[in-house]
């Protein structure tokens, strides 16, 4: 636990607030794109004394190709998401794959493996 620093409840409720509201402008916005509508937004952790905001996302896609297509409209979002929150500054947000599910599945086939 040396060296990392723990969220504060402030962080966790500003994570959280984004979270939320990113996943609704990539909804309304970009629903009917083939590669972000497969898109979802599953977790989100504050950093940098809460200027900067790491978006977890989950897809079926190519992650690759979904990666480069977020990367791609992340200044847009943010500027809609600047629009949404009544807060004096719009923290920073990049977007990170979960791959929580995979590992799960992975460590089941291995316990499925051992029987």
């Amino acid at each position: 636990m040396i060296g990392q620093k723990k969220s504060s409840p402030r962080g966790n409720r500003i994570a959280a607030k984004v979270q939320n509201i990113v996943a609704e402008i990539l909804r309304d916005k970009y629903m009917d794109d083939p590669v972000l509508g497969m898109v979802s937004i599953v977790g989100a952790d504050s950093h940098g004394g809460l200027s900067f905001v790491q978006l977890y996302y989950y897809t079926r896609g190519d992650v690759a190709v979904v990666q480069k297509k977020l990367d791609g409209v992340t200044r847009a979002v943010r500027f809609e998401l600047a629009a949404r929150i009544d807060q004096k500054y719009t923290p920073e947000i990049r977007f990170v794959y979960d791959d929580t599910i995979e590992r799960a599945e992975r460590i089941e086939q291995l316990l499925a493996g051992l029987k």
